[in-house]
């Protein structure tokens, strides 16, 4: 079905006509319209134009307004101060442009008639080591703008970029050649499956006593980093037992996801070492282009606007002065890759906000070697810290970084509590009140993520997460779950649109904010805003309240009003449901 254009979008272009019409020598004008207390829309445009083509604002408003093709879309128009135009809708336009959004799966959403290929670089745990509260973001955002995007149209090339190479490895390695006994921790029984917990303990042990080992005793140390060496140059031998560490830790890493209600698939997973084999070109490249030299023997990138303390540049080093390769020449590696090789026009990093430097020169870098241009740009998602009901960065309370499984757990089951103490009104079995509260808890943590912009950081309190009071995503679950129950009540009487009744004040509101759907989803796209949305649901979820209050269904005056509503609240569902489901979070028939 085709796209259904906003209220917004039709009152806009026939305030735009009658604009064009009073003042031809303008050419196409901007009316400005956005929402308003006073009325269904305002448009402020008028006044710029008036100033601009030196007339009286005033009276150019009352000459647009006398020229206005209200096309059954516009009820009423007032000019209203120097020149500003208060609009207020048609019922019959709210209900007839509703119910064709609600006869479309989109609910009326276009999509993006310039969708392009962007690939989206999150969720980045690295290997042998546990994932912990500062990998939440990246994840949960990450997923979220792959759903927003891919719900425009847009193609999403879903990236991890996990830490899988480096110095770390020679000495894990090292060890389990000196310990080959440490290789026989699994159970005898080879066809029972590891989990997760089972594998990252067995990394983590081996981590350990490397380590230890590593620390103390220099001899070792040694042969260490010369096993680094070998795993660069491809030694079969070390690269069979690497590979053991990134199965591992794979499994692992995919139980924590599946916790996180998230999806990962293994050929999106191309960590560090994805691009060994493109690093030494990639630095012939930048060389021989002159956008990298040699200082000191390292190859490096200069910027005017990048200083050190000391007033000294601070490049960013591509390669090491002892010919090793850092993170600016991978970064730069998947540039060409992605670009390249994947098509890309978009490469978005959700990153936490402290990495904000290395990207801005990797980036720069990328442009000055013409890997970026206008046509294709990079984008970091920043985002901020996890902080405890302290202020202060999440801890335990032996002061050590807060495992993410651990914390993930805790709100599963502080949620099951909540979701258990209203099972009997809802009629839950013990099944459906396991399931719920997995997904009440983990759409609690999301959303409390989600409902933050990224580059804020935010209080992680599972006591405020799970409330059902509040912009929570229990309160949009609930929200989502009466309207459920009260369809079920109804199960004999269909949703039907009525456009020829009158909308109570609180119909309205409702039926004016389900017309923004789309709009709403077009911008948090753009602007690579995952919390706009969750605003917007919670504004929908508020409305509900309201029309409850306001407009009984289940006592409605008469059988159309009764059915109209039912149509407004099952329209409401499934906008909630839709946009929930953007941000990863379940929405369950009954709580």
């Amino acid at each position: 079905m085709a796209s259904v254009p906003s209220l917004a979008s039709s009152v806009d272009q026939r305030i735009a006509a009658a604009l064009a019409s009073a003042l031809p020598e303008a050419g196409a004008a901007d009316p400005l319209l956005r929402r308003s207390d006073r009325a269904d829309f305002q448009a402020n445009g008028i006044l710029a134009l008036a100033k601009k083509a030196k007339a009286n604002p005033r009276e150019l408003a009352t000459t647009v307004v006398a020229g206005l093709d209200k096309g059954g879309v516009i009820e009423e128009i007032e000019v209203s101060g120097p020149g500003f135009l208060n609009i207020t809708v048609a019922d019959r336009a709210i209900v007839e442009t509703l119910a064709a959004r609600a006869a479309d799966d989109r609910l009326g959403v276009p999509v993006s008639e310039t969708a392009g290929t962007t690939v989206i670089d999150y969720a980045q745990p690295n290997v042998a080591k546990e994932m912990h509260v500062g990998h939440l973001r990246s994840a949960v955002i990450g997923a979220a703008m792959v759903e927003i995007l891919e719900f425009t149209g847009e193609t999403v090339v879903r990236r991890h970029h996990i830490g899988d190479w480096g110095t770390q490895f020679g000495m894990l390695i090292q060890y389990l050649l000196e310990h080959p006994h440490e290789l026989d921790h699994k159970a005898a029984d080879e066809s029972v499956e590891e989990s997760g917990e089972e594998a990252m303990s067995n990394l983590n042990r081996l981590y350990k006593a490397s380590r230890a080992k590593f620390d103390s005793d220099e001899e070792f140390k040694t042969r260490a980093r010369a096993r680094v060496v070998d795993l660069q140059a491809g030694d079969e031998q070390t690269l069979a037992l690497w590979q053991r560490f990134v199965d591992e830790s794979k499994i692992y890493f995919y139980s924590v996801f599946d916790k996180l209600d998230m999806d990962i698939q293994d050929p999106d997973i191309v960590g560090e070492s994805g691009y060994n084999d493109m690093l030494v070109e990639t630095c012939r490249l930048l060389e021989e282009s002159g956008v990298a030299v040699r200082s000191e023997g390292a190859l490096c990138v200069f910027f005017d606007d990048i200083k050190g303390p000391d007033g000294n540049p601070t490049p960013l080093i591509v390669q090491k002065s002892d010919g090793g390769f850092g993170y600016a020449a991978t970064d730069l590696s998947a540039i060409r890759d992605r670009v390249g090789n994947l098509k890309a026009n978009s490469l978005v990093y959700v990153v936490d906000a402290r990495q904000s430097l290395h990207f801005k020169m990797v980036f720069e870098t990328a442009r000055r070697a013409g890997w970026l241009n206008e046509d294709t740009h990079a984008y970091q998602l920043a985002f901020g810290t996890v902080l405890g009901a302290d202020g202060k960065p999440f801890k335990t309370r032996e002061g050590e970084t807060v495992r993410l499984v651990d914390l993930l757990d805790e709100a599963v089951d502080r949620a099951t509590a909540v979701v258990r103490d209203k099972a009997d009104k809802a009629g839950l079995t013990e099944q459906e009140i396991v399931e719920n509260g997995r997904y009440v808890g983990i759409g609690a943590v999301k959303y409390a993520d989600l409902s933050t912009s990224a580059s804020r950081d935010y209080k992680f309190d599972l006591d405020q997460m799970v409330s059902l009071n509040g912009d929570t995503s229990v309160y949009l679950q609930y929200a989502y779950a009466r309207i459920r129950s009260i369809q079920r009540r109804l199960a004999g009487v269909a949703p039907k649109a009525h456009p020829e009744l009158p909308l109570a004040p609180a119909e309205r509101a409702m039926g004016l904010h389900l017309d923004g759907f789309g709009e709403l989803i077009a911008d948090a796209a753009k602007e690579y805003a995952p919390h706009k949305l969750a605003a917007y649901l919670y504004q929908l979820a508020s409305h509900l309240t309201a029309f409850y209050d306001q407009c009984p269904v289940m006592k409605a005056d008469t059988p159309e009003q009764q059915e109209n509503r039912l149509f407004l609240i099952d329209l409401t569902a499934r906008t909630l449901s839709k946009g929930m489901s953007l941000l990863g979070i379940r929405t369950p028939e009954k709580l």
